[in-house]
């Protein structure tokens, strides 16, 4: 049985205590929260989408903390969980590392490339398992996709376009572009991550963007230049107008057919080709949070580290997301090589 201990009940640590109580192979022995409210239960933080951060855990049935260092230095715990915001990543990681703890974090693995790449080195070192909880390399649908170009089931790919849109969060570290990054670190960096999976890192990027809600870029679109893809896109903005809510989509125009995701359809992805739209309904259920958790927890238990996603492929993903920010600040292309 794998002790975890959950740092930050947010949005995200509500989620991953929601994976952990389903589970037969991890539990959850201590919490740390620096919010009363949050660390006691009587206050819950709100999910962007259907059946996240649901509940089902009682605080009162583990040890907590009201700083995550003390949770880091327990002995009970092995994995350290960590769902803080992004400034606080890194000492975290770091600490945790050298305590002799299993490592997951979630995305963004640092505040920048340069400090992520710190805590893959120090990851290599260890022997420990670390990784970043890059979410849609486990998503349903999107396994689907990354399954299709690598096999090339319906030929290469010719187009493939990725938006994610959103409200503004709020809240004093959303609404901060220093601490979040704006929406092109916080939420674009899971296209850009997918599409660094799918396709490996491009050879350039060509971004325009602009700064609505923080000092940072809230709305970016991103052309990521490749010599074997003829056109690869994402758009992502949490600078919609309050109210919009929150839509993820991709399509993907292969050489025999197109694919479209769409997270508000059920179900969310269907095929067309031979002049048929047809939907593809044998999807696994359920979102990504479970199956990159179950994934870890399965690399911790066979002493394997994680291959699906490394610390140095979400430290690559952030360094590709700078590059893009200094494409839309100079309106001018980003050479990656």
């Amino acid at each position: 049985m794998i002790r975890v201990g959950v740092i930050g009940l947010g949005m995200m640590g509500l989620t991953h205590l929601q994976v952990y109580a389903k589970r037969t192979d991890a539990k959850v022995v201590a919490i740390a929260e620096r919010n009363p409210g949050r660390l006691s239960g009587q206050s819950r933080a709100a999910g962007n989408i259907a059946g996240l951060a649901g509940g089902g855990f009682d605080p009162a049935s583990v040890k907590t903390y009201a700083d995550g260092m003390e949770l880091i230095r327990d002995p009970e715990v092995d994995l350290v969980d960590i769902c803080l915001p992004t400034p606080a990543h890194f000492e975290h990681v770091k600490a945790a590392l050298k305590r002799g703890k299993h490592v997951l974090v979630e995305k963004p693995l640092a505040r920048t490339s340069k400090d992520a790449f710190r805590l893959a080195r120090l990851a290599e070192k260890s022997k420990r398992i670390a990784m970043c909880a890059m979410c849609m390399r486990f998503w349903p649908g999107w396994t689907w996709l990354k399954d299709a170009i690598a096999n090339k089931t319906f030929g290469n790919v010719k187009a493939a376009t990725f938006r994610r849109l959103s409200s503004h969060p709020g809240g004093p570290i959303y609404s901060s572009g220093e601490l979040s990054g704006g929406a092109a670190l916080d939420l674009h960096i899971h296209d850009t991550d997918f599409i660094q999976y799918c396709f490996g890192p491009p050879k350039a990027v060509i971004s325009r963007g602009y700064s609505h809600v923080t000092d940072a870029i809230d709305h970016i679109v991103t052309q990521y230049v490749y010599d074997d893809v003829p056109l690869v896109l994402a758009e992502g903005s949490w600078a919609m107008a309050p109210g919009f809510g929150f839509s993820m989509q991709y399509t993907v125009n292969f050489e025999r057919g197109t694919a479209i995701f769409d997270l508000s359809q059920n179900p969310p992805l269907r095929l067309v080709r031979d002049g048929k739209s047809e939907p593809v309904s044998d999807l696994p259920p359920g979102m990504g949070y479970e199956y990159e958790i179950g994934y870890l927890l399965d690399c911790i238990q066979q002493h394997r580290r994680p291959q699906i996603v490394t610390l140095h492929d979400a430290a690559r993903t952030i360094r590709i997301v700078e590059a893009e920010v200094k494409s839309v600040q100079t309106a001018r292309a980003v050479s990656l090589r």
